[in-house]
């Protein structure tokens, strides 16, 4: 079963936390120093928020797949519509091990599609990676790459490589 994702950059994590809590009336599942999320049944959502970002507020959407298998099939969706995708394979973000690639859509909005293959101590690790084209910026939700002033501030590039959540 596939989970909607969110991602928002807050500016007063504690405060966020506190707010979300009461929203969800649930606490998070995860807590750092830096980032926050909670793993919702009802409704079925992966919510994260962090102050690893620009401007506050949505940074990107995405849907977090059970199993390889529902990746691979969301993978096949988006290439038989002929979406330009980012591929990232094997990466970690977010607290997070995960195999991932990103769509954008007409708006500017990134989408990020990943299967979660377990727990890190760090928001992300930099693996060794080939290089990308000089044109290139990174598709990371951690703000690492300046965002176009596309839609509000919630567009991601995802013409390059990144190595985030």
């Amino acid at each position: 079963m596939k989970r909607f994702h969110v991602h928002a950059h807050v500016q007063d994590l504690q405060a966020s936390i506190a707010f979300y809590s009461k929203m969800f009336a649930a606490e998070p599942t995860r807590v750092e120093s830096d980032y926050a999320k909670w793993m919702l049944e009802d409704p079925r959502i992966n919510f994260a928020i962090s102050t690893r970002g620009g401007a506050p507020g949505v940074d990107h959407l995405g849907i977090q797949t059970d199993t390889e298998e529902e990746l691979e099939a969301l993978k096949a969706q988006a290439r038989a519509a002929d979406m330009a995708l980012l591929d990232e394979g094997a990466t970690s973000c977010c607290y997070a091990r995960s195999e991932k690639y990103w769509v954008t859509d007409p708006q500017g909005i990134a989408w990020e599609q990943f299967h979660t293959l377990g727990d890190i101590p760090v928001f992300s690790e930099s693996p060794a990676r080939a290089a990308a084209p000089a044109d290139t910026t990174s598709a990371c939700c951690a703000g690492a790459a300046p965002k176009p002033k596309i839609a509000k501030g919630i567009s991601i590039p995802v013409t390059g490589s990144s190595s985030c959540c």
